[in-house]
């Protein structure tokens, strides 16, 4: 007779794998260690993901996605850039596997960070590129700005903050919100209206 379905399997494993990337890193955690936080079976686990690379990518996705529903929640529609900046600072903040990510990238992604080899960062970039032009379009951000040269710098900005706590030394998630902050302050420089 099988197994009877676990209500919110997928949620349930994605939540276990948090809590252990959080507490050991990506690169110590398996397939079976999440399947035993869970409380589901490994076969259960596989059911719902491929592997431990598609639980992260899952992880990372969700949290990405509360971040914009937090910073849509607070600033609406009509955004001002800064004001979408500050907010997703908060939001990133907020979230403890984002901060965790910007501080310690490799400790909490580890090798995972280096693998990826999709165009998801290309897509979010484009979309970046596209707001802009819709804020520019509203008249919120200078004409004489190129939405795909600030949509660069921006993006380039996130990024580096991934590798910062590495590259630059510790960082505490006081430095890390006020450098997304300073990175709004910096984009106000090209807002009009």
């Amino acid at each position: 007779m099988p197994r009877p379905l676990v209500p919110n399997r997928r949620d349930r494993i994605l939540d276990a794998a948090e809590a252990l990337i959080l507490a050991h890193g990506f690169d110590a955690v398996s397939v079976a260690t999440i399947a035993a936080q869970s409380g589901i079976g490994k076969g259960a686990v596989y059911l719902e993901f491929a592997g431990k690379r598609e639980i992260l990518d899952d992880l990372l996705r969700r949290a990405v996605n509360q971040v914009r529903i937090r910073v849509q929640e607070e600033v609406g529609d009509d955004a001002r850039l800064s004001t979408a900046y500050r907010a997703a600072a908060r939001a990133v903040i907020s979230d403890r596997l984002m901060t965790a990510a910007f501080l310690d990238d490799q400790g909490v992604l580890g090798r995972h960070v280096d693998t990826v080899s999709d165009a998801r960062y290309r897509v979010r970039h484009r979309a970046v590129v596209e707001w802009l032009h819709v804020l520019q379009r509203q008249g919120r951000i200078a004409e004489e700005v190129t939405p795909e040269h600030l949509a660069l710098a921006l993006s380039s900005a996130t990024i580096g903050l991934l590798s910062a706590a590495r590259l630059l030394g510790p960082i505490g998630s006081r430095e890390l919100e006020g450098a997304i902050d300073a990175l709004g302050a910096m984009a106000a420089t090209f807002e009009r209206g």
